[in-house]
């Protein structure tokens, strides 16, 4: 059983609320409509293949509109900026525009941005944790950790609804370490319902590896680097996929559909097709193929 919580104690939030109640997992995205489009103003870009021009942190983009929408959102990839279609907040970004600021949006209160634009990448933070954690308390292989996950999962949530100055204070490595260590408790529990003998690719260097059709069910993905690598038609279903990067992989016809820890901007960097099989929570990026 993994160690108790030791990260610092969780804030109580200026408005109490009831006992947190872990998010749907759709609901940990990005809902852009409700956000004062603080990607596209707080966090910097370099000028590459994934962004046509630079950008530092805290200047809006040059694409951004008075109205907090982006003025190519349908030409993106073709403008230059397929970056942007791959990021996601998992819902950083409205809590931080509507919870943690109370709506109040940086353009007509100039006073807020420096806070706002530092809390947002805590946020994220703090929401991408929630998401693997609500994604591993629905794993029935992971009861003996349950406990521990919920606790987790709560000091989190509370975080998420703390005060900006507390936030932009909040070392959340402690957070990030202990979270780690249940989710990959999670994983080897999953992992060892799946029979016969498990790949261990963590961390591996995989870029432009030839994969087409590999067994990889149960495998050990943590981190490893899959840049344009062949995964068509390969099998991932209870594959740990935490911290894989998947941009340009080739993921048509792969099954994906019970690959733990597996997020929307990994697929988004992905390329696939609507044959590829996927977690019903998740999306085919419009840009796969068709």
């Amino acid at each position: 059983m993994p160690k108790p919580h030791t990260s610092p104690a969780a804030p109580t939030p200026a408005n109490p609320t009831p006992a947190p109640t872990p998010l749907p997992l759709p609901l940990l995205r990005a809902d852009c409509a409700n956000c004062f489009a603080l990607c596209c103003v707080a966090l910097p870009f370099a000028k590459s293949t994934d962004f046509a021009v630079n950008k530092p942190a805290g200047t809006p983009c040059k694409n951004l509109r008075q109205d907090f929408h982006c003025g190519i959102h349908t030409r993106l990839r073709d403008e230059g900026f397929p970056g942007c279609t791959v990021f996601d907040c998992f819902g950083a970004g409205q809590q931080v525009s509507q919870v943690t600021f109370g709506g109040r949006d940086w353009r007509t209160h100039p006073g807020t941005s420096g806070a706002m634009f530092e809390v947002f990448p805590v946020m994220r933070q703090l929401h991408e944790l929630l998401a693997y954690l609500s994604e591993a308390l629905t794993l029935p292989a992971a009861r003996p950790v349950h406990a521990a996950l919920r606790v987790a999962l709560a000091d989190t949530t509370r975080w998420t609804r703390a005060t900006a100055e507390a936030l932009a204070a909040l070392d959340i490595g402690p957070l990030r370490q202990e979270a780690n260590a249940l989710l990959l408790k999670t994983s080897e529990l999953v992992r060892a319902k799946v029979p016969g003998r498990k790949k261990n690719h963590r961390g591996a260097d995989l870029m432009g590896a030839r994969l087409s059709g590999a067994d990889l069910r149960g495998a050990n993905l943590r981190g490893a680097y899959l840049i344009a690598a062949d995964l068509s038609g390969a099998d991932l279903r209870s594959a740990d996929l935490i911290g894989a990067d998947f941009r340009d992989t080739d993921l048509r016809g792969a099954d994906l559909r019970d690959a733990l820890f597996l997020t929307q901007p990994q697929l988004n960097a992905a390329k696939g097709s609507p044959a590829t099989l996927l977690p019903p929570t998740l999306d085919h990026p419009a840009h796969w193929l068709p």
